[in-house]
């Protein structure tokens, strides 16, 4: 019998307190994995009031580690319909005082190279000598780990989630966490639940920024950032395509509404320079994203070229932002800008 149906038979002896049937016919548990001795799944934890909630989680725990061969179970409680475990106050920002300052990267739309954006963000700032995280919160699209060049599954210690510590920084995602060939089937508060467990319960040490990595949209992810997390800003990633500009301007809106102030706008694939002849072409448009952030009275924090080189690097999980070239400039300039407008904000009093 494989592994991971010897965990579906250990959890089939427990019961369901709601239905009374074993927790797996019941549609309690998702995702089972066991990679490396290491046991993982989803609990959803629907109906079920805070203790009894701990009380299954427990038990699943134990039902996980009674497997021969597991060493470590590792496990993401979600609630559909907002029930889970929480605080006195849950829709207060979450206490996390080893970290100074956490930034989003969002866009509105997807394709426009958001996820390399944040990845090559979070790498500068390393390279300044901040100490910096790096969150992947696509729950459904993970592009962190190979980005990163780390596809090992993450660990547990003392039910904290290890990061991987790559390129002078630390990286979680869902991404390390999930059988990469299976789909994160869930609908949005589910997602957003197994986010705030990401980044409330990772050992992440004292660090002075946390870049944030935001699926596309404006939707629950989003929401659940800026209403829970106590976010120092965010920063809006485009192409200079109208398209995209239409889709950017409504996550800056988003971030508006719910009170946090936008760093500023990046332009990514914003010129091609021909390897063969030099020649400079604007596929995708040139200078959209600087005029949408003057005519909102947004800082611009500035481009990133539309190079192959860019690609060829995040494809092999080394970020661009290592290299000392046009584009590893680029972003590094860019960080030096997003540091500084850290600066302005009243979030921000103490960045070096």
């Amino acid at each position: 019998m494989a592994g991971e149906d010897l965990l579906r038979t250990a959890l089939e002896r427990l019961a369901d307190p709601v239905s009374g049937k074993d927790i797996v016919s019941a549609g309690r548990v998702s995702g089972i994995v066991l990679r490396s001795a290491q046991a993982g799944l989803v609990l959803a934890v629907d109906g079920l009031s805070p203790h009894d909630a701990k009380t299954m989680e427990a038990r699943v725990d134990a039902a996980l580690r009674s497997v021969p061969g597991v060493e470590g179970a590792r496990i993401i409680t979600t609630a559909e319909r907002g029930d889970a475990p929480q605080g006195p106050h849950p829709t207060a920002p979450a206490p996390l005082p080893e970290i100074r300052h956490i930034v989003a990267v969002g866009s509105g739309k997807g394709g426009v190279g958001k996820s390399t954006v944040a990845a090559n963000l979070a790498v500068s700032l390393a390279s300044q000598g901040l100490k910096v995280g790096l969150l992947d919160a696509d729950i459904y699209g993970p592009s962190v780990p190979m980005l990163m060049g780390r596809q090992e599954r993450l660990t547990l210690r003392e039910k904290l989630i290890q990061p991987a510590e790559v390129h002078g920084l630390k990286a979680v995602s869902m991404g390390a966490m999930t059988d990469p060939d299976r789909a994160v089937v869930w609908r949005g508060p589910m997602a957003s639940s197994a986010l705030m467990q990401m980044l409330t319960q990772t050992q992440w040490g004292p660090l002075d920024v946390l870049v944030v990595d935001l699926p596309p949209g404006t939707g629950d992810i989003q929401l659940t950032m800026a209403q829970k997390v106590p976010l120092a800003g965010a920063v809006i990633v485009s192409t200079p395509q109208d398209l995209a500009l239409i889709d950017a301007k409504k996550a800056v809106a988003m971030f508006g509404k719910v009170g946090v102030p936008v760093l500023g706008m990046i332009e990514n694939m914003s010129t091609f320079h021909c390897p063969n002849c030099g020649h400079e072409s604007h596929i995708f448009g040139h200078g959209g994203a600087e005029q949408a952030a003057k005519a909102m009275g947004l800082p611009f924090l500035g481009v990133i070229p539309l190079e192959m080189a860019i690609r060829e690097a995040s494809d092999a999980g080394t970020p661009v932002a290592l290299r000392d070239d046009p584009a590893g400039n680029a972003f590094r300039r860019i960080a030096v800008q997003v540091m500084a407008a850290l600066k302005e904000t009243r979030h921000a009093t103490d960045v070096r």
